[in-house]
């Protein structure tokens, strides 16, 4: 297999890779309660189109793990929090070459397009992930087009503080403090 087509390493943030897993592993959970179960499998899946280099499908992986329906005192939370740390990393580790897209586009215009269910929840994770982005690849330009305001990481973190799980707020804001301390080291 030439390099370039190797398998990436896999995300030490997600679950251990499961080589049986394709798209059906979430259509499993169609019309079904999207919450602990389905949480995982997102996880699941994410890493392993992370692995077979599809890095911007992996990341909409984590963005649907992000929208689980999940109250926070699940028991896969414990071993599986919600994945900032997993989403910092991808966009960290995606070797050139591999297509990622512009994350902070995505994430831009996932937060200012949010629906429901838990639209605010939903959008302020949006923003929070906007925000690594901007932390890890700087360089990275927004959407000229899609007028929004930009939020600032305190009120992002107020808001993760009000519709997010307890401690959410504090699992942010240690990945954010990592990716910047990592962005002001080269």
């Amino acid at each position: 297999m030439p390099e370039s087509a190797a398998p990436l390493p896999p995300c030490p943030h997600l679950p251990p890779l499961r080589a049986d897993l394709d798209w059906r592993s979430l259509h499993a959970h169609r019309g079904e309660e999207r919450a602990g179960e389905f949480y995982f499998s997102c996880l699941e899946y994410g890493q392993t189109l992370w692995t077979r280099r599809l890095a911007a499908r992996s990341l909409l992986c984590l963005d649907r793990a992000l929208g689980a329906d999940l109250t926070g005192d699940e028991p896969v939370l414990r071993q599986w929090p919600l994945p900032y740390a997993a989403m910092a990393w991808c966009l960290t580790h995606t070797p050139e070459g591999v297509f990622i897209g512009n994350p902070r586009v995505h994430f831009q215009h996932y937060a200012g397009r949010m629906n429901e269910p838990r639209r605010e929840q939903r959008r302020w994770r949006a923003w929070a992930c906007w925000a690594l982005a901007r932390a890890i690849q700087p360089s990275l330009p927004g959407d000229p087009r899609h007028v929004i305001r930009e939020p600032s990481t305190a009120e992002i973190a107020e808001q993760l503080a009000r519709h997010g799980h307890p401690g959410e707020t504090a699992l942010w804001q240690g990945v954010l403090a990592t990716c910047v301390a990592g962005a002001s080291h080269p």
